[in-house]
């Protein structure tokens, strides 16, 4: 797809006649008016095959144009895509050339803007042509005043020319000899230097431009104007006769009528001011038609409001690259509350009747009509309304093996869009599965959620196979589960596997699950009782030692109950242990006949199963089963545990609410210490701020001791306590609020206050005390709301940068790899070697460094039992295969980016990684902090941004705030020293070939001292290093590097777990521009910003020639700017400033490859991702095999691609 400039034929040419009147419609007939905005003739008919005049109806006499109203007989369609033209009397300049920053007029001509501006709105003449034999000290381009020009003129009569206004522009436009400007500027860059330097490389880039791509300068100034389709800029009329009409058709009247005006006074010969004032006039209308307001006060229409021209018609979320064409409302949609459907299996969502009725309603007529219910179309409508049995049947039939999907705004992940069989339920809700709340971030408080329906055949399979939920069990940006139980279902779990000392029927032993069961439903057992059973009796496929099945297991009820809903060759689950979800520990065996109540009396009890150790069981099973059991067992957990929350009767009462007898002792400790510090402060001893340090910490110490006293007086049965431990609701801190003290609140500066609150909820505050609280919850409340807002905009830059990265071959074959090592921060280990390795390809062998032998192969995957192995083995640096170092175009190649963390396999050609990428760095975003708390001024620290905010600063390679000082050099920190004058500190380092000194502020905390080897961009003091410095002393490995580590120390230290690679990958495409700085023998430009691959292709034709290569240096760009800078087009013009990027493009009559993803939405083409790809489109489809998928009333089994495989005998 190409854009360029058009030349005045081809604006004619794609002209249906010359609009010649303002006028739109006749108000009394509503026909349009001949010659007006809204011709018929021109523009073609308002009603389909029916000519103006009505000689000729229906579409027998399509094509033929009327002889009486000449209105061309054919569909009133056309009327969105005949476009019409007015013919200028005078040319107009198009104010984006002209007004643009910067103006590429202004650039072609060598002319400032501020004389063009002149020039063309008539203020001053230009002279156009000067004779060269007469002698005349004037020059071309020269600007003359009105009095100068008069003068000049009677002296020199037709020695020289000069005009004003767009006609006079167009003249010197047209004079350019552009291939005799690149040679003049090639020649002027080898000596310029500084502004000119610059200067002269931004014509060159502009002019090469015109004269690659075409375009003519003189096209930058207009003698006709296009007029778009009148069914793009309508007319309607409102009830009560007036008429609601789209500005263009104001701002295009407005041309009309002073294109004619114009037009009469050239005819009358009027005065040359007269003329010279409508022109201007007119230029004035066309530039509010193009961009109303760019230039002077925008014109208004009712109300003062601006009017919106063709420019804002494209522009921002409202515009039509926005609105229209990245995003539509679509047909067969709804959407309603949802509230909690226990009932559901993993794959369903219940569909209110009355909604499933419209959403299905085409089907449901089809079927009656086939099953001959209904005789026709109508009847079968006529049915629907009233609701018939038959089409309650009809409609039971028609949902089934009909997939719908399910989407909550707002969407920060692809799990906020998932598919579901539809079930019938009565009632106006929609039901949603409680387990996937996690995703879609809802919860039933009144939450609605969109339903839509795939139609064709191919939307139905993908939705079924791709999208279906019990499908996404993990979370794209950890791979760790997402589908995890939470609340009652935790809770009903916890109490489950609970284990009581001394419970009714403690140490009997039963011969097998079915016994135990009979023996607790008549309650000689307790959930809780520790009992002994015969494992032998257990199926053989349980995975037991031939020395574990002779003997006896000690459980409890609960647990077999548990354990009844695994895998049945999963291991037996005893405890909350890692190790046991691979086998089960030989000390839970005895031999018969031993005496189990005395071994139980000698034992202490096992904690019960936590929410935290469910979602490891599911993610274990997931890793051994895959989709379909996983998905099963979910519901079965589910169930189970909403069973047992409600048996339990677990409530909270005021009465869980223990009293604390030791708080008025700790209360009273802490404030004599209090008295103490601020006698000290008093005697001159301390300084405020110690002061105020020490009251802060004597509080937050007596806060934690009053935390510790609680815990240890919670009794294990107290249903508080069992909420919080388990995992299903509210945290230590919750108690603290409700049994001890609230503590210390901040002030709305963020400071914290010195006076605690010392009541708790349960005694009550005092209205001071109310007050003092309040401040946090309006921060909170505040903070919400901008993060959300910030969080989105953050998501929306890093979808925008990486939307074109997509898995595209399977190697790459590069020879480069990353060195990785755990990240820390001091000695707090951020992430572990293990997270960063796991699911990755290795590019180097990894040895082990006592036997020497290959843990993992070159090229090789490292999963979890290598990627232990590794860890075990005492390894720090691994090796691996990174995104960073992948030389795949447009995209990665599968070594390079491993495991998909979505499905936990290797990740298929065709995934939207860059997509995904964003989504899972977007997403947690609204869970980061906004601001850092400030303890008051704190001697020494300073104020580094965390959160949200140093994630966009590192995002947007802005300055960071609190920068660390980076050494040029490798060597040796031979000197630090202070300088309390100025205020500074000099560190002296000793290089290998020179020595290096840096002056830091004498505040800067060191971490580095006298003595200490340092290496190249290491940082001397504390802060965040500015990587567009590291880029310039280290290399972009170092930077890209530098970038994940510092994103994962902010996601981290909030405890969100992101992997590496999404991160990876938004680094790479902030560093895939290079700057030219010697373009060699090469065509590249000094200066010029360009893509890596790009850059490449050039050198390498160069060299192929024998001539002299051009050397570049990496440039790491923001996201916003690596955006702008895309290859496309379209891509860019719509994320931001479309205006500039459509500009640019025209002139240098860009094409658009049409690679990413954006482009090709905005064209109305499949995304070329996924099941989009060529390479997957190419493939014929053929019934093969019957269906894979099955449902069944236990859930619908999803094929796995083995599945598939082995139906087709593969």
């Amino acid at each position: 797809m190409q854009i360029g400039l058009a030349s005045p034929d081809k604006i004619r040419s794609w002209s249906y006649g010359e609009v010649k009147k303002p006028e739109t419609i006749n108000y009394r007939t509503l026909k349009p008016e001949k010659d007006g905005l809204f011709d018929e003739r021109i523009f073609g008919p308002t009603k389909d095959y029916e000519c103006a005049c009505g000689k000729y109806k229906r579409i027998r006499y399509k094509g033929i144009v009327c002889d009486r109203c000449g209105v061309e007989v054919t569909s009133a369609k056309v009327r969105r895509e005949r476009m019409g033209h007015i013919e200028l009397a005078a040319p107009v300049s198009h104010i984006w050339y002209f007004k643009g920053i910067p103006s590429r007029m202004g650039l072609v001509l060598d002319m400032s803007p501020r004389s063009l501006e002149e020039i063309i709105y008539f203020a001053s003449y230009v002279v156009t042509y000067v004779e060269p034999e007469a002698g005349l000290s004037l020059v071309e381009k020269q600007l003359l005043s009105e009095r100068e020009y008069r003068e000049l003129k009677a002296e020199h009569g037709s020695k020289f020319e000069a005009g004003m206004g767009a006609e006079a522009v167009k003249a010197l436009l047209a004079n350019v000899d552009l291939e005799k400007q690149v040679d003049e500027l090639k020649a002027e860059l080898r000596e310029a230097t500084g502004q000119k330097r610059v200067r002269a490389v931004r014509r060159l880039d502009i002019i090469e431009a015109f004269v690659k791509s075409g375009n003519k300068p003189a096209w930058m100034v207009m003698d006709v104007i296009p007029i778009i389709p009148p069914d793009l800029r309508p007319m309607v009329q409102l009830e009560g006769g007036r008429f609601a009409t789209s500005d263009l058709n104001d701002l295009y009247r407005r041309v009309i009528n002073r294109n004619n005006r114009l037009k009469r006074l050239l005819e009358l010969n009027a005065p040359g001011i007269i003329v010279q004032n409508e022109k201007r006039m007119l230029q004035e209308a066309v530039d509010a038609l193009v961009d109303n307001g760019r230039r002077g006060r925008p014109v208004t229409g009712p109300g003062n409001r601006p009017l919106k021209s063709l420019s804002h018609m494209l522009k921002g979320k409202q515009g039509r690259f926005r609105q229209n064409l990245l995003g539509k409302r679509v047909d067969y949609s709804g959407r309603s509350v949802i509230d909690v459907g226990p009932f559901l299996k993993m794959n369903q969502m219940g569909l209110p009747r009355q909604m499933a009725m419209e959403l299905f309603r085409p089907f449901i007529m089809k079927e009656l009509v086939a099953r001959d219910f209904a005789g026709n179309i109508r009847a079968a409508k006529r049915k629907i309304d009233r609701r018939d049995d038959d089409v309650m049947d009809v409609l039971e039939d028609v949902i089934k093996e009909h997939p719908v999907l399910l989407n909550r705004a707002p969407t920060l992940h692809r799990l906020g869009i998932q598919a579901f069989e539809p079930v019938l339920v009565s009632g106006k809700a929609m039901r949603l599965h409680p387990l996937v709340t996690e995703a879609y971030n809802a919860d039933f408080d009144g939450d609605q959620m969109a339903i839509h329906l795939p139609l064709s055949d191919e939307a139905q399979a993908e939705a079924r196979l791709l999208m279906l939920a019990a499908g996404h069990i993990l979370a794209p940006k950890d791979g760790k589960p997402i589908v995890a139980p939470s609340q009652d279902m935790v809770i009903g779990n916890y109490y489950l596997t609970t284990e009581e000392v001394g419970r009714e029927g403690e140490g009997m032993v039963f011969k097998d699950i079915n016994e135990a069961r009979t023996a607790f439903q008549n309650k000689y057992v307790h959930l809780h009782t520790r009992i002994g059973i015969q494992t032998s009796s257990f199926p053989a496929e349980k995975p037991f030692t031939a020395e574990q099945r002779s003997r006896i297991m000690t459980t409890t009820v609960g647990k077999l109950f548990f354990n009844d809903i695994l895998p049945v060759d999963f291991p037996y689950l005893n405890e909350p242990t890692e190790a046991n979800l691979r086998e089960i520990d030989d000390r839970f065996f005895m031999e018969p006949g031993t005496d189990i109540k005395g071994y139980f009396a000698d034992t202490a009890i096992l904690p019960p199963f936590k929410k935290g150790y469910l979602s490891d069981i599911i993610a274990a099973v997931y890793k051994i089963y895959k989709v379909t059991e996983t998905s099963l067992l979910l519901d079965r957990m589910k169930d189970l545990g909403y069973d047992e929350s409600t048996k339990s009767g677990l409530t909270v009462g005021v009465s869980d609410v223990t009293d604390l007898k030791e708080k008025p002792e700790i209360v009273e400790a802490a404030h004599k210490q209090v008295a103490t510090v601020t006698k000290q402060f008093r005697r001159g001893l301390i300084t405020d701020a110690e002061r105020y340090e020490r009251v802060i910490d004597i509080w937050n110490k007596a806060k934690d001791d009053i935390t510790a006293e609680l815990i240890s007086h919670f009794e294990p049965d107290n249903n508080i306590f069992m909420m919080s431990d388990s995992g299903a609701r509210g945290n230590i801190s919750n108690f603290t609020q409700l049994a001890g003290m609230r503590g210390l609140m901040a002030a709305p500066n963020g400071k914290i206050m010195e006076l605690p609150i010392i009541a708790n909820f349960r005694e009550g505050l005092s209205v001071l005390e109310m007050f003092f609280s309040t401040h946090g919850a309006r921060k909170g409340m505040t903070d919400t709301a901008l993060k959300t807002a910030d969080s989105g905009y953050l998501t929306r830059r890093l979808v925008d940068v990486a939307q074109d990265v997509i898995i595209r071959e399977i190697d790459c074959g590069t020879d480069r790899g990353l060195d990785v090592s755990a990240i820390m921060n001091g000695n707090e280990v951020v992430e572990k070697l293990y997270d960063r390795i796991l699911g990755r390809y290795a590019q180097k062998s990894v040895l082990d460094p006592q036997t020497g032998e290959v843990i993992v192969a070159h090229n090789e995957m490292i999963d979890e039992d290598k990627a232990k192995a590794i860890v075990n083995a005492g390894v720090e640096t691994v090796n691996i295969r990174s995104v960073f170092t992948c030389n795949t175009e447009h995209g990665v190649c599968v070594m390079d980016y491993g495991r998909n963390l979505a499905t936990g396999d290797v990740v298929e050609v065709g995934e939207a990684v860059g997509t995904v990428a964003a989504q899972s760095i977007g997403e947690p975003g609204t869970q980061l902090t906004m601001r850092n708390f400030h303890t008051g001024g704190v001697a020494g620290g300073n104020d580094i941004t965390m959160g949200l905010p140093r994630v966009q600063e590192i995002f947007e390679a802005r300055n960071p705030k609190g920068r660390a000082d980076i050494t040029e050099v490798t060597g040796e920190i031979t000197a630090i020293e202070e300088n309390p004058a100025d205020r500074t500190k000099e560190v002296t380092i000793q290089g290998e070939t020179d020595t290096r000194t840096y002056t830091l502020p004498i505040a800067a905390r060191m971490t580095v001292g006298e003595g200490e080897q340092i290496h190249r961009g290491e940082a001397l003091n504390d802060g965040s290093i500015d990587p567009k410095e590291l880029i310039q002393v280290r290399d972009t490995l170092a930077t890209e590097n530098y970038i994940v580590r510092s994103v994962q120390q902010v996601y981290r230290l909030q405890g969100i777990d992101i992997s590496d690679k999404h991160i990876e990958v938004m680094a790479r495409q902030m560093l895939r521009k290079v700057r030219v700085m010697d373009p060699g023998e090469t065509e590249l430009l000094p200066g010029a910003l360009m893509d890596i691959a790009e850059f490449r292709e050039a050198n390498a034709k160069t060299l192929l020639a024998g001539n002299l290569p051009a050397t570049a240096r990496p440039v790491l760009l923001g996201i916003t700017k690596a955006s702008l800078e895309t290859s496309s087009f379209l891509s860019a013009a719509s994320f931001q400033e479309t205006t500039r990027v459509l500009t640019d493009a025209a002139i240098r009559g860009k094409h658009d490859p049409l690679v990413g993803l954006k482009e090709n939405v905005i064209i109305g083409k499949l995304i070329p991702a996924g099941t989009g790809m060529k390479e997957y489109q190419q493939i014929m489809d053929k019934v093969v095999a019957d269906p894979v998928v099955t449902s069944a009333d236990e859930g619908t089994k999803i094929p796995s691609i083995a599945d598939i495989e082995s139906s087709m005998n593969l």
